[in-house]
């Protein structure tokens, strides 16, 4: 008894360094990172400098579908941008993420969640 009253405290101490050290925080996220909620990006734009790419981090169990192109009120509008890194149909499970690009080509570029209506974002390369 003495013995599995030991281990049970070992491991729950293995268990509470785990957690206190893990981070939620923005210190924990990739460069660039764009968090998403279950219908909204959380930044309507981010700006990054030529050849870097960004992190789209799904903060919910929904999944997105990322694609070139934005939304015009409720209708998609799909687009391919000279100098943007062709994204399609990019999935995105719940509470992961994914790299888009890099982008190589100074300018602005628009990325849409196929899924839900009005989900875009703006990526500015400077």
């Amino acid at each position: 008894m003495f013995r599995q009253t030991i281990i049970l405290i070992l491991c729950s101490l293995v268990l509470l360094s785990m957690v206190a050290c893990s981070s939620n925080g923005a210190a924990s996220d990739a460069p660039n990172t764009v968090h998403m909620s279950d219908t909204q990006f959380a930044l309507p734009s981010i700006t990054i400098k030529k050849g870097e790419s960004i992190n789209l981090t799904s903060d919910t169990f929904t999944p997105h579908t990322i694609a070139n192109g934005t939304w015009d009120g409720e209708t998609a509008k799909p687009a391919t941008e000279p100098g943007a890194p062709r994204v399609e149909n990019i999935q995105i499970g719940g509470n992961s993420s994914t790299s888009i690009g890099p982008f190589n080509t100074a300018g602005t570029f628009k990325l849409y969640c196929t899924i839900h209506s009005g989900m875009k974002l703006e990526v500015i390369v400077k």
